[in-house]
């Protein structure tokens, strides 16, 4: 120990510029040092901190008051700022029993539930109302849902390198805030837009004496509410930044490593099932009518196409709902209770790498080391292979997020709200039971950090086995006049029109099909030839159809039982349903068992300081790789397989009605293997350039960086002997 004089342990020593070397203790020195100070391992039972005994140069320990500057490591126990539950001097007894974990954790799921019914929920539940309503085209509807990451991008690493030494229940507060305000200011339009005028019902049989509609260009008032819309999202995502980096870090800091997976489990969980409790609401909210405030009575009802529902309705509820999370999240302390005792008792499992730059213990307090903080996360090069294996398995889950309805639809010939119904049944449930269920199985086995990325490995492989239940999903399109079939021997395909419609003067922009009592389907019930129907009946039913084969002329009345066609898809002869849903179900859940894990790896593997900003590093890079080019690149491969466009009077190309269902479904699988392929190969990268810190200087996390930056084995042994 003579190199080492006047130093008990230097192993806790911060680097300082002002040293002119690195100290490097032997290894004899470093295990005395680690049985001296006692730290707490990982799993351990706390211990009573023990009377320190005389000694001219006294070991350092839990029990070190907060003034000594014998602690030179980045962060103390005197740093966490534990306090009652309250606001200034009000903190009431019963307040304090929410002053905990779990008291934390409810609030912030409520937040996460409130923000994922909102941004996921009821934006999505109502785009197709605020369409019809303002007269916004689908590409300007795509730039208001696209806002939320815009605002959640730029504001990301700001946000989080500045609050992780902040006070991150109170940005959570201002998360609170901000998620109350977009849900208040995105509902505003209905206000100042007046009455919705419906106008008069569109026929949708065949009329010869009906005019044919012309190509007319015609601009409204109404288009400038697309900017209160776009504006409500972005303070939505201004809002949802501190919850997904902030919020994670602090329960990350406030329980035990292997409490750690199982709370942010149950976060990111109820964020999941947030969009489901969206699409309820919002659902029901729709069968009221849209200026249901007013009183007034009308003549139209829910089946008519010209109905809106009220979409703003949910807004104000989420207002007032963020709102009302506001002051609890301001009463919590900057620290809960035992938070220092239970950071004492972390073992760092950070990352081992020669490219890392080490910092000293005040690295982080000023903003001018934002750059030096982002470029040292950027070459731990663990640490970006699970931000990728993240970003390529974004990529595939937001593209079957949003195309997963439309896949079911059309494979399976069913409606859209029954295909909508059974996607959100397979999707929310099997994400949310994934993300618990892993993060249980972390909790329960107390996995290492390495340990925790080969689990994450696993469930990524099951699940790219499991993806292949496409292939076995493909059905072929069922018989459809104009396109796979003729009108009775007439027409020619690829061409809707045929002698038997030619005078109906038929839209090809509207779509409402209807099945013919020959099995056929039919584009609409004009392009059927039919003059006739009867809508008491349930679903609505035609007659004189031109265009479907019939022996004698009917006479529609409602009590008559025989009819030519009937409104929607013709049922569909394939019965692979169930057995998709079962196995795409279990890859959901395989695919979200690897989330909670990864984010838990993420926070193990980088250094404790820089744990929100490498959140905030991965929600950017998600955003930016997985869910914003995700439903854009699902949305091209599913539009090249389209057989029948939608084109208006104009001439302008549209929405596609017709699908090759056999060529979608190979096209879906080759793209989810990629993304699969791509998550395996970076998660199984992430565990063979693991290398957690050598067994002998296992500490607490507050001395994680004065242990890193003199930890080297090799120096050690040779200036041990230079000094001796």
């Amino acid at each position: 120990m003579k190199g080492c004089k006047g130093i008990e342990n230097p192993a806790f020593v911060a680097s300082s510029p002002d040293s002119p070397r690195r100290l490097c203790p032997s290894p004899s020195s470093v295990e005395v040092s680690v049985l001296s100070t006692n730290p707490l391992r990982e799993g351990s039972q706390p211990q009573e901190p023990q009377e320190p005994q005389k000694s001219p140069e006294p070991p350092l320990s839990s029990v070190t008051p907060p003034g000594s500057q014998e602690r030179s490591g980045p962060e103390s126990l005197s740093e966490y700022e534990e306090g009652p539950c309250g606001w200034g001097n009000f903190q009431p007894q019963c307040l304090q029993c929410c002053n905990t974990p779990q008291g934390f954790l409810f609030h912030y799921c409520l937040l996460a539930l409130t923000q994922g019914m909102v941004v996921n929920g009821l934006v999505n539940i109502s785009i197709s109302t605020i369409e019809k309503r303002y007269e916004l085209k689908s590409s300007l509807t795509g730039l208001i849902s696209s806002s939320y990451d815009i605002a959640f991008c730029l504001l990301s690493l700001f946000v989080s390198f500045i609050g992780e030494r902040g006070h991150k229940p109170r940005w959570l507060a201002f998360a609170s805030f901000m998620i109350g305000l977009g849900a208040l200011v995105y509902s505003l339009p209905k206000f100042f837009s007046g009455k919705y005028q419906f106008g008069s019902l569109f026929e949708d049989t065949c009329l010869t004496a009906k005019n044919k509609t012309t190509c007319t260009a015609s601009s409204s008032s109404l288009f400038y509410y697309l900017y209160v819309f776009i504006l409500g999202q972005l303070l939505l995502g201004t809002g949802g930044t501190p919850l997904y980096t902030l919020g994670t870090a602090f329960i990350d800091d406030s329980v035990p490593t292997h409490k750690s997976s199982l709370y942010i489990g149950i976060g990111y969980s109820m964020s999941i099932l947030g969009p489901a409790v969206g699409y309820v609401l919002g659902g029901q909210l729709l069968t009221m009518y849209i200026d249901a405030d007013l009183g007034q009575s009308i003549d139209i009802t829910e089946d008519d196409p010209r109905w809106l529902g009220a979409w703003w309705i949910g807004f104000l509820m989420s207002w007032l709902f963020a709102w009302s999370l506001i002051i609890p999240f301001a009463c919590f302390p900057k620290h809960l209770p035992g938070t220092a005792e239970i950071q004492d008792g972390k073992a760092s499992q950070i990352h081992q790498s020669n490219s890392l730059q080490h910092t000293d213990g005040n690295f982080g307090q000023s903003f001018k080391d934002f750059p030096a903080a982002l470029k040292n996360l950027m070459r731990n090069t663990v640490f970006m292979c699970l931000v990728l294996s993240t970003c390529s398995e974004a990529l595939v889950t937001t593209g079957f997020a949003t195309f997963l309805p439309k896949f079911i639809e059309n494979q399976f010939g069913l409606s859209s709200s029954s295909a909508a119904i059974l996607a959100g049944t397979v999707l929310i449930p099997g994400a949310a039971l994934g993300q618990i269920l892993g993060g249980i199985l972390v909790s329960k086995f107390k996995m290492t950090c390495k340990n925790i990325m080969k689990f994450a490995l696993l469930m990524s492989i099951t699940a790219l086995t499991l993806t292949f239940v496409f292939v076995y999903a493909n059905c072929e399109n069922e018989p459809f006049a104009g396109v796979s079939e003729s009108y009775n021997g007439t027409g020619e395909l690829g061409n809707l029109i045929a002698p038997c419609n030619a005078n109906c003067n038929c839209l090809r922009s509207y779509y409402y099909p209807i099945c013919g009592g020959n099995g056929i389907q039919y584009f609409s019930p004009c392009y059927a030839g039919c003059t006739n129907s009867v809508s008491k009946r349930h679903p609505k039913v035609y007659y004189n159809c031109s265009c479907i084969e019939r022996k004698t002329e009917v006479t529609p009345t409602p009590s008559s039982f025989s009819f030519e066609a009937q409104a929607g898809k013709c049922s569909s002869q394939c019965k692979n349903l169930p057995v998709f849903l079962g196995i795409f179900f279990a890859a959901i859940v395989f695919t979200f068992m690897a989330g909670t894990p990864i984010t838990v790896s993420i926070l193990r593997c980088v250094n404790q300081k820089q744990r929100s900003l490498a959140l905030g590093i991965q929600c950017v890079l998600l955003r930016l790789l997985g869910t914003i080019p995700g439903p854009i690149i699902f949305g091209i491969t599913i539009d090249s397989t389209c057989i029948l466009w939608d084109i208006n009077e104009c001439g302008i190309k549209g929405a596609c009605w017709i699908y090759n269902n056999i060529k979608m479904a190979y096209m879906l699988v080759a793209i989810s293997v990629t993304c699969k392929i791509t998550t395996v190969f970076f998660n199984g990268l992430a565990v063979f350039l693991y290398k957690p810190p050598p067994l002998g200087t296992d500490v607490p996390y507050q001395n994680q960086d004065s242990v890193v930056t003199t930890v080297s084995l090799e120096c050690d042994l040779s200036k041990a002997g230079n000094d001796g």
